[in-house]
């Protein structure tokens, strides 16, 4: 299977958990950012973070009088699918079917009756638009 640019860099833990609060946020100041990390590093080096995720294209920010407010620059839908594909790629060769039945088979994750109902009715609708 050909393998897929994905839409953006990929992301550090760090990195992961700053855009995380941004996300929850909606939108962050440094000192949110800050006040809502585990084990938070110095103030200059979530600014460094954010800073980085900015050159990377995951953040951009307005000015609210001294301060910067950041956003993420895509929908968190948009960006989870871009990483699960990356994810397919990395460790499944590229193959969805391996990376469902891995997950179908993730210790102490059990499936609802109601969850493998709806996994069954988007296979069933992929299949009729020929996916």
């Amino acid at each position: 299977m050909p393998r897929r640019k994905p839409d953006l860099d990929p992301l550090s833990r760090r990195e992961r958990q700053i855009m995380d609060i941004v996300y929850r946020r909606g939108q962050a100041t440094i000192r949110d950012v800050l006040d809502a990390l585990p084990d938070p590093p110095t103030y200059s080096a979530v600014r460094a973070l954010v800073k980085v995720l900015e050159d990377k294209g995951h953040l951009r920010h307005t000015q609210d009088g001294p301060t910067y407010v950041y956003a993420p620059t895509r929908a968190r839908a948009r960006v989870a699918t871009s990483a699960l594909a990356h994810v397919v790629d990395t460790f499944f060769g590229g193959s969805a079917s391996d990376a469902v039945a891995a997950l179908l088979d993730l210790d102490g994750r059990e499936l609802s009756r109601a969850e493998l109902d709806e996994l069954g009715a988007m296979i069933e609708q992929a299949r009729k638009e020929g996916r």
